[in-house]
């Protein structure tokens, strides 16, 4: 073991356990402007001297520091908080100290009540606030002097001790008192900050070419302002488009994925590149970069913000693939390598060799994709398949893009392992897609979202919820129908701040796979391009747009953190409340998972944790019906999938609003007790 050599850096303070630190600081953890970073550690000393903390925080490039109170929590936990402003990297480490004067002053209310004499022990605290005025300024050097007078003054004892007792002389010493030692965290801890839309938003994806107003057209930009129209009326924040690129014709997929096709067939979009142009073109058929630029505008007069979907592939005819030969395998013959995933095949798209010689121009140029149509305006940014690409290049180009665009964000379509997931959201990555679609008994539910929602997980892995996707129709959707349709919504809606559809596939609880057992859609409109009836009766865009108003109305939608999950006396119903950091705003839903039958049962709910008052009834309302209840902690209730299979409640604001006053109370007293109590030990 190796010497420790002795110098005056000691202290006796330790300090461990620090969290939120991921990976021992490797990577930061994650929040919005507005957000609160909760930072508690275990700190602790020798002896039974009491001990001080503070929170130290910054924004990256900044030279001084802000600091906020740590409070003892528990058994020698300390817990502290800030709140982040600005985009961009904060970072944050503790300070604690052996604090002198709280020593001094725990101790003489000892010997007080022991009636003991406390002449000798006023002249020592004089000490200690007469240290402090030397440093003090202006009114508070007044106060601080004003107490040290007093405690040099044997016969004022009671004045002094009032004096030194008062929650003011508390305050300036604890600003101002002799620290000594002082232990700081041997890290300092990152936050990657990021803007609204990384933690909360609702997503709407569509095919461009498929918006033409009849059947037989490819659909432009123009039409799909129209579509932009109707995302809007349902209250969206985000349509995220599939790659707008020209579509390779070697080897290009036919309807329903043949190898074979019409000279009619569009292709798949992920087919990127042909003589047209690359990434970094449009479609002829959809317009020009002119006109994506006018549909961008006016997706945002819609309050709409536009997502791209960046796919690092290309077809054969890209230009990359003449231009540059050495970027890609190549197989014994000679011929570039085709993307496989055994027993998959496809023949339309090349893989880039990201190991290549030539990595380090490849790379440049990928990064330069996003980078290009960042200036085009847009700033989110769909990843395909990034767990086929190296680690070190996500962490890398998403870096050099936020230097440049610091609210760009980027989300992950990384079906994978969980750690792989995990990785991509520490390297960077904004949001992930997650499992939530092969989720769907109230045992599954239950498990992932208490994982997804606690420690610490959520600290940097933000999820988005997607039930359907272009490559995801389950078993559940071809099974239940719209009953299912309808549930997974809502489950999708208000479990996760963040969501998003397929659609219109998904209003219109399209559910034909291409063949039985398969997620593949039937005339999958990767292949093909569609016409949609929007008005069809069996739509659920009207459950859609009530949801998503209900969102925006209520904070507590707006984040995970506030999940948590109710019993029940029925395996078919799934109860969950959501309430906001203030514990005013409460959304309870309760949602049957049965598409089938009918389902009814009781739910129990804990009041007094929500910040309701338990001696009284509360109201809740339907946001999905408009009818309205007066519900305690035991309540029944019955769900018809065929008419509605959940109950969205906004729980009363004057209901919450009096009982979090009391839990506010409640809390305060419970931490004032137990410093109380640290400070007797």
């Amino acid at each position: 073991m190796k010497r420790k050599p002795l110098t005056d850096a000691w202290s006796r303070v330790a300090i461990e356990a620090v969290s939120p630190e991921i990976d021992g600081g490797r990577f930061p953890v994650k929040r919005t402007v507005g957000e609160a970073v909760r930072v508690e550690a275990d700190i602790f000393a020798d002896g039974h001297d009491v001990l001080a903390a503070r929170l130290l925080h910054r924004r990256d490039g900044s030279k001084s520091w802000a600091s906020a109170p740590m409070i003892f929590y528990d058994n020698d936990r300390w817990r502290g908080e800030f709140t982040v402003s600005e985009l961009g990297f904060h970072l944050y480490t503790i300070e604690a100290w052996v604090d002198r004067f709280a020593t001094w002053k725990r101790d003489l209310r000892k010997r007080i009540e022991a009636g003991q004499d406390v002449s000798v022990e006023l002249q020592a605290g004089a000490e200690l606030v007469d240290a402090a005025a030397l440093g003090a300024a202006g009114k508070d050097a007044e106060r601080l002097r004003e107490c040290t007078d007093l405690l040099k003054k044997t016969p004022a004892r009671l004045g002094a001790v009032e004096a030194v007792m008062s929650p003011e002389t508390a305050a300036l010493m604890a600003r101002l008192g002799p620290r000594g030692r002082i232990t700081r965290y041997d890290k300092e801890l990152a936050v990657a900050v990021d803007r609204e839309r990384a933690r909360f938003g609702a997503w709407y994806e569509f095919f461009p070419r498929s918006t033409a107003p009849e059947a037989g057209r490819h659909g432009n930009f123009k039409d799909c302002e129209k579509r932009l129209e109707y995302a809007a009326s349902m209250g969206f924040d985000v349509v995220y488009l599939p790659p707008i690129h020209p579509i390779g014709r070697m080897h290009r997929k036919g309807r329903n994925n043949q190898t074979t096709c019409l000279p009619t067939d569009p292709g798949s979009p992920w087919a990127i590149g042909s003589e047209q142009g690359g990434h970094c073109a449009v479609h002829p058929e959809l317009g020009t970069l002119e006109d994506f630029r006018a549909f961008r505008e006016k997706a945002g007069k819609l309050g709409l913000e536009v997502a791209l979907d960046i796919a690092l592939q290309c077809s054969p005819d890209h230009p990359y693939a003449k231009e540059h030969p050495e970027w890609f395998k190549r197989r014994p013959d000679g011929t570039i390598r085709y993307a496989e995933n055994p027993p998959k095949k496809y023949e339309d798209i090349y893989p880039f060799d990201m190991e290549s010689e030539a990595w380090t121009p490849l790379w440049e140029e990928l990064k330069n994709i996003f980078l290009f149509w960042g200036e085009q305006g847009i700033r989110i940014f769909r990843v395909d398949n990034p767990h086929t690409k190296p680690f070190a290049f996500w962490e890398w180009a998403i870096q050099e893009v936020k230097r440049r665009y610091p609210d760009a964000l980027f989300l992950s379509e990384a079906f994978t392992r969980p750690k792989v997931m995990y990785q991509l959201a520490k390297l960077g990555f904004t949001q992930s897609y997650t499992y939530f679609a092969w989720r769907s008994t109230k045992s599954e539910l239950t498990q992932y979202l208490s994982e997804l929602t606690r420690p610490p997980l959520c600290e940097f892995f933000r999820p988005s919820f997607w039930p359907n996707t272009p490559d995801i129709l389950t078993a559940v959707h071809v099974e239940g129908g719209r009953p299912a349709f309808m549930s997974r919504f809502v489950l999708a809606s208000t479990l996760g701040a963040s969501y998003g559809i397929y659609g219109p596939a998904f209003e219109l609880c399209v559910k034909a796979p291409r063949q039985s057992g398969s997620e593949e859609y039937l005339d999958s409109e990767k292949y093909e391009i569609k016409h949609w009836n929007l008005n069809a009766p069996h739509s659920l865009k009207g459950l859609i747009a009530k949801v998503n108003r209900a969102r925006r109305e209520n904070p507590a939608l707006q984040s995970d953190r506030g999940l948590r999950f109710h019993g029940t006396d029925n395996e078919s119903l799934l109860c969950y409340s959501k309430q906001d950091e203030g514990l005013s705003n409460v959304v309870l839903v309760v949602v049957n998972l049965d598409w089938r039958y009918v389902q009814s049962g009781w739910v129990d709910i804990p009041v007094a944790s929500l910040g309701l008052d338990p001696a009284r009834p509360y109201e809740v309302r339907d946001v999905l019906s408009g009818a309205r209840y007066k519900w305690g902690a035991r309540n029944f209730v019955k769900l018809d999938p065929n008419v509605m299979p959940a109950h969205v409640f906004q729980v009363s604001q004057q209901s919450s609003l009096a009982a979090s006053c009391i839990a506010s109370r409640d809390v305060a007293s419970g931490k004032q007790q137990r410093n109380e109590d640290f400070s007797k030990d």
